[in-house]
C-alpha cells in the first residue's frame, strides 16, 4: 500500500478532517486534498518524513508546528 493509501485509511479511522490533518501535517488543505484525490501523485521528501512519523504514532503535535 502506498503512502497516500495509508494516510487516507489513517484519516478515515481516526475520522480527522482533510483540514486538520492538513494542520497536523504542516501542510495547506489543498495539499492534502490534492494527495488524496491524486492530482499530486506523491509527497516531497520532507512531506513523506512527517507522514510516516504520523502514521507511526510519532508525529510532532500541531500545537508545536
Amino acid at each position: 500500500m502506498n503512502l497516500i493509501k495509508k494516510l487516507e485509511t489513517y484519516r478515515l479511522e481516526k475520522r480527522i478532517p482533510q483540514q486538520e490533518l492538513a494542520k497536523m501535517l504542516g501542510v495547506s488543505f489543498c495539499t492534502v486534498n490534492r494527495w488524496l484525490t491524486g492530482k499530486i501523485k506523491r509527497p516531497n521528501k520532507m512531506q513523506s518524513y512527517h507522514i510516516e512519523k504520523l502514521l507511526k504514532g510519532k508525529a510532532i503535535p500541531s500545537s508545536k508546528l
